[in-house]
């Protein structure tokens, strides 16, 4: 049996993490090793301890859930973020992604839709429908840095992962991808890793992030 995914709650009410806590510690799979009430403190928990994803509240005191992620996100790869929230807008979902987070849902999502949040997003992939990130990008288009300083030249790539990255970029999945290239699903997730491997990229959604920063892709309306 695999080791289980170590999370840490951060979410300003106390009760809220209570209520969390309650639903993974069932779970053989997933273990919760540290709370916090804000990200400040969460950015000092996870200098001692190991985890490997935190679920982040956005609005909290003395450091919000937007500017820790960004913060956690830069520090390296691992622990990953899963954003939970109350708030259902298209700009807090930006400015989270925007910031490295691989996922991003609300509170009120059932408890099993939820675990299996943890679990995808822990795994190393995202639970951010790519079209729903596409949107998001195509509105918020204006605060992208194009060839941002650090970010991976596209000339990395081979023609044919810049064709899957422009794929990905709008919204295709795997299945999608192979039929539109007639190639199997499984070489399509192949030239993915290869693609997130090359240019440092966590997952999914930040490969779109990418393709939009890097000019591959021009929002909707833009010429």
């Amino acid at each position: 049996m695999s080791a289980p995914i170590r999370v840490v709650l951060v979410d300003d009410q106390h009760l809220v993490r209570a209520g969390f806590r309650m639903v993974l510690d069932f779970q053989e799979d997933i273990t919760v090793v540290g709370e916090a009430g804000d990200g400040a403190e969460a950015l000092r928990l996870l200098r001692d301890t190991a985890a490997d994803l935190v679920v982040m509240d956005l609005r909290m005191p003395v450091l919000d859930g937007v500017a820790a992620t960004r913060q956690i996100c830069a520090a390296g790869p691992s622990p990953r973020v899963l954003v939970l929230t109350t708030f259902d807008t298209d700009e807090e979902a930006f400015a989270a992604l925007q910031a490295g987070a691989s996922g991003f849902l609300l509170k009120s999502v059932p408890p099993e839709e939820l675990l299996s949040a943890i679990r995808v997003v822990a795994s190393g992939e995202a639970v951010v429908a790519p079209r729903v990130t596409r949107r998001l990008l195509d509105r918020f288009a204006d605060r992208l840095v194009p060839g941002r300083p650090g970010t991976s030249d596209l000339t990395e790539l081979t023609d044919r992962e810049q064709e899957v990255l422009l794929l990905v970029a709008q919204g295709m999945s795997n299945a999608e991808i192979g039929g539109r290239l007639h190639v199997a699903e499984a070489t399509v997730k192949t030239h993915v890793g290869r693609i997130l491997a090359k240019l440092g990229l966590r997952d999914r959604v930040q490969a779109v992030v990418y393709a939009y920063e890097s000019g591959l892709v021009q929002p909707s309306g833009n010429t």
